[in-house]
């Protein structure tokens, strides 16, 4: 079973919708019993909380269903996890610190170098003090992103 997890601040809007998404993506490929999905967050404020309500929203208007509750990433989860995609390098550089190894680093990616449109921009940006569209353009990144992050694994584990 390859594990993936998605990482942002608090998560409760961008970690959560990925986690969404990705499993959405996982499930259409019936490739559930191969891959298993979480999210969690490097900050402890939304422990145990649902997503945002506006990203919720974003996300049932897409098909996506989010139905996770907000954890904080823990040195831990270095050991059950494959591959850790952080959010933004902000999200990257906490989870460096907290990393046990220089093994558990190479699990590290930004969540945008998978994104073929990034223009320079590896930063999934934080739509929770914006208004309704930062979680739409959230959205488009996440759902373009979400596709090559499943053909690396596929590629690197040949499932």
């Amino acid at each position: 079973m390859i594990q993936v997890c998605f990482v942002c601040l608090g998560n409760i809007c961008r970690s959560p919708l990925a986690e969404g998404v990705f499993k959405s993506l996982v499930a259409k490929e019936g490739l559930e019993d191969r891959i298993s999905t979480a999210s969690a967050g490097v900050g402890s404020w939304h422990i145990g909380e649902p997503p945002d309500a506006r990203m919720m929203k974003t996300a049932h208007k897409n098909g996506i269903v989010l139905n996770s509750r907000a954890r904080q990433f823990q040195k831990n989860d270095f050991r059950n996890t494959d591959l850790i995609l952080a959010m933004d390098e902000s999200n990257l550089q906490a989870l460096e610190q907290m990393s046990p190894s220089l093994d558990a680093r190479q699990k590290l990616f930004l969540f945008r170098s998978f994104d073929q449109e990034h223009q320079g921009d590896l930063n999934v940006p934080d739509p929770y003090y914006g208004g309704e569209g930062g979680f739409d353009h959230v959205f488009e990144i996440v759902d373009r992103t979400c596709p090559r992050i499943l053909k690396f694994i596929k590629d690197r584990s040949e499932l």
